[in-house]
């Protein structure tokens, strides 16, 4: 009768030694490496070119605490020099600001093989959040928020039909066009994160008329 309570300290003991075991295995949550601009430029689709995208990245990836890595927004470019998004954002993995995995790699992200675009990355509402942790207004909130500028086709590429889909490489906020990604995989005429479809121009207005406020998908090149 006496050993009971030996027995019930020891199991107590082994159980507190196995959780602070876990624990320790688990280990803290990875650095953001991804995020969504929690605001646009401003300017609709005027970010002072791929350059000046970049540094609205970097910036806020700084106030944020996430300074010390190279940040590059996820935009491709038009003309006969063209940048493909998916060359400027480094290898992966990439995590948001709570340490949930978005993709393991450039493959991933864009579902390369037919195994990867069957499964998908893990990008949703529920996993692209801004750089202070937050969702974003999606399709059904108010305002609806979700179009996010890429310029990019769904392989992450760039468009090579002549048509201009980036707002003049990202320097103008009136004439041309911008293709736009839904974060949240709802509504429209597809649920593509990264090409959705165009935007009615490249004002504020228009990007906020098509459901958007001029937000950037911002990736760490080295996590």
């Amino acid at each position: 009768m006496k050993r009971q309570p030996v027995f019930a300290a020891l199991a107590l003991s082994m159980l507190s030694s196995s959780l602070a075991l876990a624990q320790q295995q688990k280990g803290p949550p990875p650095p953001m490496s991804f995020f969504v601009t929690s605001t646009g430029s401003g300017k609709g689709a005027d970010l002072g070119g791929v350059a000046g995208a970049d540094a609205i990245c970097q910036q806020r990836a700084e106030a944020a605490g996430a300074g010390n890595r190279t940040w590059h927004a996820y935009l491709s470019t038009s003309g006969p020099n063209a940048v493909n998004a998916r060359d400027r954002i480094g290898q992966g993995p990439w995590f948001n600001a709570k340490g949930g995995r978005v993709a393991q790699n450039v493959s991933d992200l864009h579902g390369d093989t037919l195994d990867q675009a069957r499964v998908g990355n893990t990008l949703t509402k529920a996993t692209a959040l801004t750089e202070k942790g937050d969702t974003v207004k999606g399709f059904g909130d108010t305002p609806n928020q979700h179009d996010i500028l890429t310029g990019s086709q769904p392989d992450g590429r760039a468009y090579t039909d002549g048509a201009d889909h980036t707002c003049k490489n990202w320097t103008s906020s009136s004439d041309g066009t911008a293709q736009l990604g839904h974060f949240d995989r709802t509504g429209g005429p597809n649920t593509s994160w990264n090409s959705a479809h165009p935007s009615r121009g490249c004002s504020q207005e228009n990007l906020v008329s098509t459901g958007g406020a001029g937000l950037l998908y911002c990736f760490a090149v080295v996590p």
